[in-house]
């Protein structure tokens, strides 16, 4: 089967889209609205148009939203290297500067939310705030996997996580992902949802997209790239040291916005992220709702978002 054409994923909308330079790629941006600059990073097996709800309600909030294809997703480039932290972070920080700006509010779903607390930290300068919807910080996130892993306590994340382990052998997660038209993105989506979302038509029109853009040339590998750094790194000393530059407390306001249903980043490994939350930082805990609390239940999450951002 040929793969779609990367331009299929610059869907219509109130929205415009651009090719940005930074860090030494091409990045594909959704645009829309005008005031502060909130830029919007995806998680993993979705592209910009998993914000499509927050593009529109953010901008007639009166804020300049920008919603990311990452590194290897989407209609942006897919270098065979940089799915490092330190590069990806490099990527938001070069983002903001070359979308003229000279801050910005992070919002970032699950990976995207660890690329945001990444950036404020590596970054700060060019960070105003930090919202992570179905994250956790990346040492939050690590102490629950390691639980297990390394010691007597034991945690339940890492058997939500198993996906992560699966992905570090090479080809056969390619392979997988891609397998009878992505199936099992929608199979991913679906069990990381919530169950009134994943009944209803928004869910299907999602995954059907979702499996689209996975198709894409390139998009399995580098996908699949983000998990492969983040576990080997723990073996070696880029991954102390990049524990170390993240380790401290963030200086600017976070908002975490989790759903109670969220059966991948564990409610309890969210909320143990509070040692990195920077002053005047908000947990928001979303009954019946899943991994995605932007697309199950956008009105509760827009809420929630512009609350927080109204206040800053």
């Amino acid at each position: 089967m040929q793969s779609p054409d990367p331009s299929t994923v610059r869907i219509d909308g109130p929205w415009t889209h651009h090719d940005v330079s930074a860090n030494g790629i091409r990045l594909h941006v959704a645009e829309a609205g005008d005031g502060p600059l909130v830029l919007l990073l995806h998680g993993f097996a979705e592209f910009w148009w998993a914000w499509r709800h927050q593009l529109v309600s953010l901008a007639e909030s009166g804020f300049h939203v920008v919603a990311a294809d990452l590194r290897g997703y989407g209609d942006s480039d897919k270098p065979p290297r940089g799915y490092d932290a330190w590069t990806l972070a490099g990527d938001v920080a070069g983002l903001i500067r070359a979308l003229g700006e000279r801050r910005a509010h992070l919002v970032g779903h699950a990976w995207g939310g660890m690329l945001a607390w990444t950036a404020a930290a590596l970054h700060p300068r060019l960070v105003s705030s930090v919202s992570v919807l179905g994250g956790a910080h990346p040492l939050a996130f690590r102490s629950a996997m390691g639980r297990t892993l390394f010691h007597r306590r034991r945690s339940s994340q890492p058997r939500a996580m198993g996906h992560l382990f699966r992905f570090q052998v090479p080809m056969a997660p390619e392979r997988w992902l891609v397998a009878d038209e992505a199936a099992n993105v929608e199979a991913l989506l679906r069990s990381w949802s919530g169950p009134a979302w994943r009944r209803g038509e928004d869910f299907a029109e999602t995954a059907r997209v979702f499996r689209e853009a996975m198709l894409v040339q390139g998009v399995a590998h580098s996908a699949l790239e983000y998990y492969r750094w983040a576990f080997r790194a723990q073996f070696r000393g880029e991954g102390r040291r990049f524990s170390a530059a993240i380790g401290n407390r963030v200086a600017v306001p976070v908002l975490q916005v989790h759903g109670e249903a969220d059966t991948c980043v564990l409610p309890e490994t969210a909320r143990a992220s509070s040692p990195w939350h920077g002053p005047r930082s908000r947990f928001e805990s979303l009954s019946g709702i899943g991994h995605f609390p932007h697309l199950e239940d956008p009105a509760r999450t827009d809420k929630a978002l512009l609350a927080f951002l109204g206040a800053l």
